[in-house]
């Protein structure tokens, strides 16, 4: 267990509104936003808020990780942010914490759709701002099986892949408390750019870390880790 990093991220638009963007960008986000509309009448400004879940257009303002450890006996989860303003510094210090405490062959990434969504989206980001992808995200010439990545949306679909499962609905069902509680993923672009609230994203993403990692122990048969055996670093 101590060689699982827990993580979730927390993406946003690079620019706060489709009018800022510049031209250029603006005419990627219309190639690219032609497929995304729900209703013939939406413009792609009006999608515009939805461009952070594409890393080419947007942007990481939040890394929140989760380690277990051993506490006389009794297992702790340690929760760690890395966030801000400046993408390329939360990503070079997340990018160290890798390399200095992950990047051994039995390392372990894991989050709720990460192989679908968290760890390209990182190592994508690393490449667009000029940092070394850490051994255990370069899964370039891998196989299947050296690919150190856990996904709990992946391990809960046992083999049925025409669903999906979101870390809410699969957190209640297992009887762990929901981690959303306050925002949801669809209005952090919204927190971030209307509100400029960065440390309300960190906390929701926190929970995201904390609801994952007891989702992850119950599906193991493992007992979860309580409120008061989480301890931020």
């Amino acid at each position: 267990m101590e060689k699982i990093l827990f993580l979730d991220i927390e993406t946003i638009p690079q620019y706060p509104s489709y009018d800022d963007c510049p031209d250029e960008l603006k005419k990627l986000w219309n190639h690219k936003s032609q497929n995304l509309k729900k209703d013939e009448n939406e413009t792609t400004g009006d999608i515009y808020n939805r461009a952070g879940i594409y890393a080419e257009f947007g942007r990481i303002v939040c890394i929140s990780t989760g380690i277990i450890r051993d506490n006389n006996g009794i297992p702790e989860l340690r929760i760690k942010s890395f966030y801000g303003d400046d993408e390329t510094l939360l990503l070079s210090e997340f990018a160290e914490l890798l390399n200095k405490h992950f990047s051994k062959s039995d390392s372990k990434l894991c989050a709720h759709n990460g192989r679908e969504f968290d760890f390209p989206y990182i190592a994508r980001r690393m490449v667009i701002n000029s940092i070394p992808l850490p051994v255990i995200l370069d899964t370039a010439g891998k196989k299947p099986w050296e690919v150190n990545y856990l996904d709990t949306m992946e391990m809960w679909k046992f083999g049925d892949f025409k669903s999906y499962t979101p870390l809410t609905l699969l957190a209640y069902s297992l009887g762990i408390p929901s981690p959303k509680d306050d925002i949801d993923g669809s209005m952090v672009w919204s927190v971030y750019w209307k509100d400029k609230d960065l440390n309300r994203i960190m906390t929701y993403c926190e929970k995201d870390v904390e609801a994952l990692t007891n989702v992850y122990l119950r599906m193991k048969g493992f007992p979860i880790i309580p409120k008061e055996k989480i301890v931020k670093v």
